[in-house]
């Protein structure tokens, strides 16, 4: 039976990935005619512009999303959000989690070489090149400047793909030090199935059904100090890794 249902697997990925590219050509001139609107104001409508192709994109493979709270980001404020990072699929997850926000991703650098996608994420995310010491250290500056301009920021604080069967792998200390630095509250959530709708290994594993993001309750920084970072990370890496193994996540050891 699986040796039939094979070629129609390969058929669907590549009507997925025929209706991606058709997405992106669509929204290519948007991105450039934005891009030039300034950081905030330009960069907001670059957003927009990338969550109709993905509700576009999502909603034609068969994709639905649905989110959970068991805490409420206060659409007021900014924050520091911090996710696991287990699929190829959990960058279209953040524009279907968070629908009002206005926020930037911090994402890889070598994805910008990519031909024409690399163009709009290079003006969608701020890049990082962990690799370069000072690569990273403008990053965090760039990520204070968004906060600065009443923007949030989201952050995969695993640095990249999970590729264990544990919850969660260790996290990089930026995330918790710009949150510390500019006294910005934590905003912890979880993707707990694009394991499932796209295995880290290849993009040929995309396959059609429901996906989750938790949004746990915010994590307070008033009144930390960088002294306070680790125990501040173990925190929310507990938090995190706690919630993972109530909800069952699949890619976790039993």
């Amino acid at each position: 039976m699986r040796a039939l249902l094979k070629p129609l697997w390969w058929i669907y990925c590549l009507y997925a990935l025929l209706l991606f590219v058709f997405g992106m050509l669509l929204v290519l001139p948007l991105v450039a005619v934005f891009s030039l609107q300034g950081p905030k104001v330009g960069g907001d409508r670059i957003y927009r512009v990338c969550r109709w192709w993905d509700d576009l994109w999502l909603t034609g493979i068969g994709i639905r999303h649905t989110n959970i709270y068991e805490g409420h980001p206060d659409e007021g404020r900014q924050y520091v959000y911090v996710s696991n990072h287990i699929s190829y699929l959990d960058i279209p997850m953040i524009l279907q989690a968070l629908r009002r926000n206005s926020f930037r991703v911090l994402g890889k650098a070598e994805m910008a070489k990519m031909p024409i996608f690399g163009y709009i994420y290079s003006r969608a995310v701020v890049m990082v090149d962990r690799s370069n010491a000072q690569q990273r250290s403008r990053s965090v500056r760039e990520l204070k400047a968004v906060l600065a301009m009443d923007t949030s920021v989201f952050i995969f604080p695993e640095g990249t793909f999970n590729e264990t069967s544990r919850p969660l792998k260790e996290f990089y200390d930026g995330a918790f030090r710009i949150a510390i630095e500019t006294q910005t509250p934590l905003q912890p959530v979880l993707f707990l199935d694009t394991y499932d709708r796209m295995h880290y290994s290849s993009l040929l594993t995309l396959r059609p059904g429901r996906t989750r993001a938790v949004f746990l309750p915010a994590v307070e920084v008033g009144g930390l100090e960088i002294g306070d970072l680790q125990e501040l990370k173990q925190r929310v890496f507990d938090l995190m890794q706690e919630a993972l193994l109530r909800y069952k996540a699949s890619w976790i050891a039993s």
